[in-house]
């Protein structure tokens, strides 16, 4: 599933496309359970903050969306077979150069058509922050997205400059500074349905605007090496699902499984 040249390219750049990692049979079952669980389960979850003013019109401003769910392998079966699938896992470990693979979490970002809320520029360390940069996030395309529909950007090797000072507060996701990390600046990674684009925990990335007529829908898996104790954020002290390898016991990491605390 992975190639020498993508795994040069992502230790270069920080990210790597993976295409069509999710042959038309399997993505049918995902979209149709998909739908299903949006329809029931879905809620608003489009971000705050005053960056938005210089992402978007004071009209889009005011329409902007974006629905999202978490945890999917608890709504899905579909699902966690998507998540959990063997030959992606291998190609993650490769790039994280490890032998043991944790699913930490996974969420959907759906932007609606015409009016899907951007992402300002943002490493997602400050959302689940680890000790160290064994992580990796996988984002799994369930429609076609380029630069008119938002797709995602980077900033090549900016994975290289480690943890990076977040602007905080309680009426604000966490962000960059939007004079010094612009959007304008960054790559644009436009992917098919079935794609996979997987990036550094340190990877400086971003969105515009959804200004298609298609929804773009994709999920975001977070990995980890489960030797990396995690420090804050979501998903704190919780176990995820060993998708390569076994667990092993590890010196200062808690795991609580049905009300048993494992040292």
């Amino acid at each position: 599933m992975i190639t020498k040249a993508q795994i040069e390219f992502f230790h270069e750049h920080g990210y790597v496309r993976l295409e069509q990692v999710y042959p038309p049979d399997e993505l049918a079952a995902m979209r149709a359970e998909m739908e299903a669980v949006m329809e029931n389960f879905a809620f608003e979850s489009a971000w705050r903050g005053p960056w938005r003013e210089q992402y978007m019109t004071a009209d889009e401003n005011r329409e902007a969306s974006m629905i999202a769910i978490h945890e999917l392998q608890f709504y899905s079966a579909a699902w966690t077979d998507a998540i959990t699938k063997s030959e992606l896992a291998d190609a993650i470990a490769i790039l994280m150069d490890t032998d043991l693979l944790e699913l930490h979490h996974t969420t959907l970002h759906a932007k609606p058509p015409s009016t899907g809320a951007p992402f300002p520029m943002h490493q997602d360390v400050p959302f689940y922050e680890h000790k160290d940069h064994r992580y990796i996030d996988a984002l799994i395309h369930l429609d076609d997205a380029d630069e008119h529909s938002g797709c995602i950007k980077f900033l090549a090797g900016s994975h290289k400059l480690g943890k990076l000072p977040h602007i905080l507060g309680p009426d604000t996701e966490p962000h960059l500074p939007p004079d010094q990390y612009r959007l304008e600046d960054a790559v644009p990674v436009p992917a098919n349905a079935g794609d996979v684009i997987v990036f550094h925990i340190y990877t400086v990335h971003g969105s515009a605007v959804n200004h298609g007529g298609r929804w773009r829908r994709l999920v975001r898996m977070g990995f980890r090496d489960p030797r990396n104790p995690q420090q804050g954020g979501h998903g704190l002290g919780r176990p995820g699902i060993m998708v390569k390898g076994a667990r092993p016991r590890v010196e200062g990491i808690e795991i609580k499984v049905e009300g048993n605390t494992l040292r």
